[in-house]
């Protein structure tokens, strides 16, 4: 395992749209008995109720969302380069096999949240609250008409930075 060192939020200097839309994420939940992940390229980071936040989007159909919402907290695991282990990562599920260890990844903890090991930065979140995106929410129909036309929707879970993690 890799030793990871607590990163001061206010030193933190990186572009959202770059690496969170271009570079990717992992977002994982679960425990020390079962954890699973997911790529990412949706979501964000900011300030909200006081607290730095980031926001993450998954869909109904995604094996990791049973996990976050079984769990108070969940990870945001960031890597430079990886591309094809996190194309993986977002396209084979963890119900089918274990794709972590099909990536050639490995689980890593701060307390009991499961994050990334191979990853550079690591958000851990405590989950402040989801919400189910719905059709009818969307001022612009052809959102729900371009992204959703079978049904499966987002929730957006909204989760506090309690920790930065780097290596």
């Amino acid at each position: 395992m890799h030793t990871f060192q607590p990163y001061p939020a206010d030193m933190l200097e990186l572009n959202p749209f770059t690496k969170i839309g271009k570079e990717w994420m992992l977002i994982t939940a679960g425990d020390k008995e079962k954890a699973n992940t997911m790529t990412a390229s949706w979501g964000g980071l900011g300030v909200m109720w006081g607290k730095n936040v980031a926001y993450v989007f998954v869909r109904d159909s995604r094996y990791t969302k049973e996990f976050i919402d079984a769990n108070d907290t969940f990870s945001l695991t960031f890597f430079k380069g990886q591309q094809p282990a996190l194309k993986y990562l977002g396209t084979v599920s963890g119900r089918d096999e274990d794709k972590i260890a099909g990536a050639r990844f490995n689980v890593n903890y701060s307390d009991n949240t499961p994050f990334i090991d191979e990853g550079n930065l690591v958000f851990i979140c405590k989950k402040l609250s989801s919400t189910r995106m719905t059709a009818d929410q969307f001022i612009d129909p052809k959102l729900a008409d371009t992204f959703y036309k079978d049904g499966d929707m987002h929730t957006m879970y909204v989760g506090e930075i309690t920790q930065i993690l780097a290596r």
